[in-house]
């Protein structure tokens, strides 16, 4: 039983309980106590009371006992209803007791207030010593009941009060120190309460901050970013060693978490690594205060990777640094696209050379370092002859290629600190800074540069297992001059190129004061040009083609200009100006109207001779050349048989194709073609055979030096002699003097044109000679 009892008091000893649930348990357990003990105590005084017929002490147990069982088994009761109970079962019978069996009852009296203190409280625990301690000297002295005190013979009174006064104190201190105790154990249990709760709520916080770390280092090993974690010391090499990576490292790096732990992140660092960006991170770092980088760093296999760092110190608390976090991010697309955009800002696309807007900023640099180290530099401006030509007869992927060999040719030609640009098309710039310090050394040291890149362009380039040859004509201008800029630099060097492609190209020229006028001269003529358009200024001169007897058999037609104030302008003068700036289309047309207007006035006139007129390849490729010269004839009702189209052999190498089937659509018409200047351009007999042409016209460079020139003379009966086998007819056209024209005839040339026979004139004027007899 008594295992039982200490079982139910210590069942829930781990189980945090109240004070009022300790008393209720204490309060069952004493109750079981009390009615198995006193059961067991209750039977020999039941056998002593039948025997001795003290019915009272009898009837006090039976009643006591069944009492507490009641108490005992009704546990729904309020506690404090049983506890008051029981307290009044220990009162009646420490009273019923005192009465049948005498003061010796009053142990009975003494468990009153004790378990009234440790059931009810202090306060009940005194209001039952009080009850007990007047009971008995009350009870004793009415009742009269008989008391024995040893060596005291006072009054009844008096030894009923002794043993009160006795009874009080023992019952004080037992009670008193039950009290104690039931406050000590309220105490502890009221801490241990404290404590559970303080230790719940600390449990809770750990768990919130475990689940907190939880989801935290999941969210730092899943980020996308890599996060390293280091040790605060050292700064300095080799760094600080490494306490933590999350699985983005790893991804990103190739390194595992077990490699990267305790190295330092001297691991990602390579040969192009920047090692001053990686002192000022340190410098940075020793402040301690949050820096932001971006370094190149390499991963296991070697590779080199652009890295974004936010680094951010990690103060304890004391106060000092303990860690660093690292939040690194691979932004190697990004810096890929920033070189992309940087490229196609400052770079050409198909050569990779510097474009014109990097070009003007080292332009700039050039002539700021030119002026505060007194040093003259030079640009160069380049622009490739006849490359015009590759494009047309090779396609734009030749002549693509044939820049970017240009390009590279350059490039080799040049030191580290000279820059090389391309400006669109065939057109490059060199920037040569530093050439000396005299003005007349620099000329000669970028003379001396030019010819180099001159000699250098000359030689052939492979091109798709063919040769390809072109040359440059180039302009250099000397830097730097007061006032000078980049843009003027440039100017002046296109205007000293222009004179050399105007001097006979692959040639080199300086720029000089007198370029500007030209220029200037240039554009004036230009403008000029648009207007006589408009005007009457322009006309078109007839000038006679004769056989070997003088007889006229034909004529050119050849523009001629009348300014107003400037007086007579050569076509060789404004004929180029017009083919660089797209004129040429608009003179042509007028030309081919008014060569049409010329024959049918001819025609009225009884002169029914061949005129030829000179058609531009720009005007002779345009795509509706062959409709527009329908139109002229049906508007001027001009013969086509008439017509005679001089051609350039330049007009030949640009789409051959296209040019076949335009010659042979406007031949059917009855148009004829003659090939101008033959001889000097890109001549092929191969496509002589292939063209619808009636005639050859020998330039007036070969016939001006024949019969004299041994070279000349045997050219002119070349193409004479080939004419002839082909069944074409030859013009000699610049025919000045009789023994020219003598040689001519002697070689059977078919017709002749100069002015040994008659100038250019207008064609009312030639029919005027023609009436009076005078014309050829």
């Amino acid at each position: 039983m008594l295992r039982r009892i200490r079982q139910q008091l210590f069942a829930t000893r781990n189980v945090p309980v109240s004070l009022d649930q300790w008393r209720e348990r204490v309060l069952s357990n004493v109750l079981l106590t009390v009615l198995v003990l006193g059961t067991g105590a209750a039977l020999p005084n039941i056998v002593y009371a039948l025997q001795q017929g003290l019915w009272s002490l009898l009837l006090t147990d039976v009643i006591a006992l069944a009492w507490i069982g009641v108490l005992w088994r009704r546990r729904t009761l309020a506690y404090r209803t049983r506890a008051a109970h029981f307290l009044a079962v220990l009162y009646l019978i420490g009273l019923s007791l005192l009465f049948s069996v005498g003061p010796v009852s009053q142990i009975y009296l003494l468990a009153s207030p004790v378990m009234a203190a440790l059931l009810l409280g202090l306060r009940a625990g005194w209001v039952t010593l009080a009850l007990t301690c007047l009971t008995l000297p009350l009870v004793g002295y009415l009742a009269d009941l008989p008391l024995h005190v040893g060596g005291f013979n006072g009054s009844p009174a008096l030894k009923w009060l002794a043993v009160a006064i006795n009874f009080g104190l023992v019952s004080v201190i037992l009670t008193v120190s039950a009290a104690v105790l039931l406050e000590g154990l309220r105490l502890t249990l009221a801490g241990r309460d404290a404590a559970a709760r303080s230790l719940e709520a600390e449990q809770a916080l750990l768990h919130q901050a475990n689940e907190a770390l939880r989801l935290t280092d999941a969210a730092v090993s899943h980020l996308n970013d890599i996060v390293v974690i280091t040790a605060a010391e050292p700064v300095d090499e080799p760094g600080p060693t490494i306490v933590f990576v999350n699985h983005a490292f790893e991804q990103r790096t190739g390194y595992q978490r077990e490699e990267a732990l305790g190295q330092t992140l001297k691991l990602l660092e390579g040969p192009l690594t920047n090692r001053e960006e990686i002192e000022r991170i340190r410098s940075q770092l020793r402040l301690p205060v949050p820096v932001r980088a971006e370094v190149v760093a390499y991963r296991k296999d070697g590779s080199a990777f652009w890295l974004e760092l936010d680094i951010t110190p990690i103060f304890g608390a004391d106060g000092r640094c303990s860690n660093f976090v690292m939040i690194q991010r691979d932004i190697t697309e990004r810096k890929k696209a920033e070189e992309d955009i940087h490229r196609l800002a400052y770079y050409d696309v198909l050569t990779g050379l510097p474009n014109r807007r990097l070009l003007m900023d080292r332009l700039a640099q050039a002539l700021a370092a030119g002026r505060r180290k007194r040093c003259v530099g030079a640009v160069m401006y380049l622009d490739l002859d006849h490359f015009k030509h590759v494009n047309d007869a090779r396609g734009h992927g030749v002549g693509d290629s044939l820049l970017r060999a240009v390009a590279e040719r350059l490039a080799e030609l040049l030191r580290t600190e000279d820059t090389v640009a391309r400006l669109g098309g065939d057109e490059f710039v060199v920037l040569v800074p530093q050439l000396a310090e005299e003005l007349e050394q620099a000329a000669v040291a970028a003379m001396a540069i030019a010819e180099k890149i001159r000699t250098a362009l000359t030689r052939p380039f492979q091109i798709h297992g063919q040769r390809h040859h072109t040359g440059a004509s180039i302009g250099i201008t000397l830097f730097p001059r007061e006032g000078q800029t980049g843009e003027q630099l440039l100017g002046e060097a296109d205007m000293a190129m222009y004179r050399a492609k105007v001097g006979g190209r692959n040639r080199i020229a300086y720029f000089e004061a007198a370029m500007q006028t030209e220029i200037e001269e240039r554009l004036g003529i230009q403008h000029q040009l648009e207007r006589a358009l408009g005007g009457h200024e322009l006309q078109m001169y007839l000038q006679p083609q004769v056989d070997r007897g003088g007889r006229t058999i034909g004529a050119e037609m050849l523009m001629r200009w009348h300014h107003p104030e400037r007086g007579f302008i050569s076509p060789a003068t404004f004929i180029p100006i017009a083919e660089d700036t797209g004129l040429i289309l608009r003179l042509g047309h007028w030309a081919l109207q008014e060569g049409c207007r010329s024959i049918v006035r001819l025609v009225e006139r009884g002169h029914a001779l061949p005129l030829s007129v000179n058609v531009s390849p720009q005007q002779f490729h345009e795509p509706d050349f062959v409709e527009r010269l329908r139109g002229v004839l049906a508007e001027t009702g001009a013969p086509a048989s008439l017509l005679v189209l001089e051609v350039t052999e330049g007009l030949l190498i640009r789409d051959l194709h296209d040019t076949i089937r335009k010659m042979c659509t406007l031949a059917e018409l009855g148009i004829r073609f003659s090939i101008d200047d033959f001889g000097t351009g890109y001549s092929s007999l191969a496509y002589l055979k292939r063209l619808p042409l009636q005639e050859l016209k020998i330039d007036r460079s070969f016939v001006q030096d024949t019969p004299g020139n041994a070279s000349d003379t045997a050219i002119v009966e070349l193409i004479i002699a080939t004419a002839k086998h082909l069944g074409l007819r030859v013009v000699a056209e610049g025919v000045e003097r009789p023994e020219q024209a003598d040689f001519l005839a002697q070689h059977g040339c078919d017709a002749m044109q100069g002015f040994l026979f008659a100038r250019p004139m207008p064609v009312e004027e030639w029919l005027r000679a023609c009436t009076q007899g005078t014309g050829a």
